[in-house]
């Protein structure tokens, strides 16, 4: 089990950018594959970014290719979401989360497949 911290939300305009960070503590954060989601109001949870445990594998939703990069420190047990040209629809709150896989390059897609989560970090972009 790890326990899970983002940090770095807030309030942008259109345009602008964020970068938010998820801090974990635990044992073996190298065990992990992490991931980023999202959920806007009404709107059902849904995964933004993945990096696998080598992180040599990487998959984002195609709303944010291009425009958000996620990428892994395993030395300071750190995931990070840097967020670029953001746009009214992205407003969220971001969720970090984490996934024990076997392989070091499988990247789990599905919610479920999480079973640590941090307590979420709000975004709000401006138009």
């Amino acid at each position: 089990q790890v326990r899970l911290v983002e940090s770095g939300g807030g309030l942008v305009q259109a345009g602008g950018s964020l970068s938010l960070s998820c801090a974990a503590a635990g044992q073996a954060f190298s065990s992990y594959a992490l991931a980023w989601f999202r959920q806007a109001p009404g709107k059902e949870r849904a995964l933004v970014a993945v990096i696998s445990r080598s992180g040599t594998n990487i998959n984002y939703d195609d709303s944010v290719k291009g425009r958000f990069s996620i990428s892994r420190d395993n030395a300071k047990n750190t995931v990070y979401l840097q967020m670029n040209s953001l746009k009214p629809e992205d407003t969220a709150v971001y969720y970090c989360a984490a996934a024990i896989t076997l392989s070091v390059w499988y990247i789990p897609r599905l919610g479920y497949e999480y079973t640590d989560w941090g307590q979420g970090t709000q975004v709000t972009v401006s138009s």
